[in-house]
């Protein structure tokens, strides 16, 4: 059916984008301890499978009741399950459930020594935030909106987004290391906000020439994601803007390297672009 071919599809990509992020933090080539399980890549795949899965079994009710269930979830765990030697609900760094869980449970390389940003536990509200954006692109793909509503909604529920967070925050923090659940809403609201600029900009108003380097960006966001694995881009710009030349530019001397470094990536995907080169999962 095509429930199950789209299902194995979204099993597999996540399984590819798994082993690119082992991959890009040092893959088999470093000593297994040192081998990171859980990173930016790896997080995305996992939150890419259990939000596809969802909205594959769910219907877009049951969706929300699902994201505002993982959220609730989440801060009722770090705010009432105690952590052995710190109590219930405190969230400072190494204090929290969220790292003591890592502590215990995750194995190998943790990128903040025993504790991971990308953690086991704080998948979950990640998740949360992958829903945000079906629930923008469910919107977006609506037939029976026009333009303006749609994003007139955008910018309705991303004021309502900031608006949810920022009093959560009174009583759980916004905190991107170990993203809570405020975290979640105020970041999908500012999201929700953009969104509805760029739609309004680009898809309304037609004004698209300038958002070209975003196509190219979106084309092949994985390839320039490794692409400073096997390029140099800044080792490129010091060889044009570095040494004596970058002397000349006095106090801006760092900005334009970084904007040279920049220049240089996107000039990459364009390359790629144009000659109709894509990596895809």
């Amino acid at each position: 059916s095509g429930r199950r071919t789209a299902v194995l599809r979204i099993l597999r990509r996540s399984a590819l984008l798994y082993l690119l992020g082992i991959v890009y933090y040092g893959g088999l080539s470093t000593p297994i301890e040192k081998i990171r399980l859980l990173g930016v890549l790896q997080r995305l795949a996992l939150c890419y499978l259990f939000a596809s899965l969802l909205f594959c079994y769910l219907k877009p009710k049951a969706l929300v009741g699902v994201c505002a269930g993982i959220l609730i979830g989440y801060w009722a765990l770090l705010s009432f399950v105690p952590v052995p030697g710190h109590g219930a609900g405190n969230f400072a760094e190494g204090m929290n459930l969220t790292n003591y869980v890592d502590k215990q449970f995750l194995p190998l390389r943790k990128w903040d020594g025993d504790h991971d940003p990308e953690g086991l536990l704080s998948t979950l509200p990640a998740v949360a935030s992958c829903l945000l954006g079906v629930f923008a692109g469910l919107l977006l793909k609506n037939p029976a909106l026009p333009d303006r509503k749609k994003v007139g909604y955008l910018i309705a529920g991303g004021l309502a987004c900031l608006a949810a967070g920022w009093l959560w925050h009174l009583n759980f923090p916004v905190i991107k290391k170990i993203w809570t659940s405020s975290f979640v809403l105020v970041a999908g609201g500012y999201s929700c906000l953009l969104l509805a600029a760029f739609y309004q900009v680009i898809d309304v108003w037609k004004w698209q020439k300038w958002a070209m380097p975003f196509v190219w960006i979106g084309a092949n966001a994985i390839t320039i994601y490794f692409g400073g694995l096997f390029i140099d881009f800044e080792g490129l710009a010091t060889l044009l803007v570095g040494g004596e030349i970058n002397h000349c530019f006095g106090a801006y001397g760092e900005l334009v390297l970084a904007l040279t470094t920049l220049a240089l990536g996107f000039w990459f995907l364009r390359f790629l672009y144009q000659r109709k080169i894509f990596l895809r999962l």
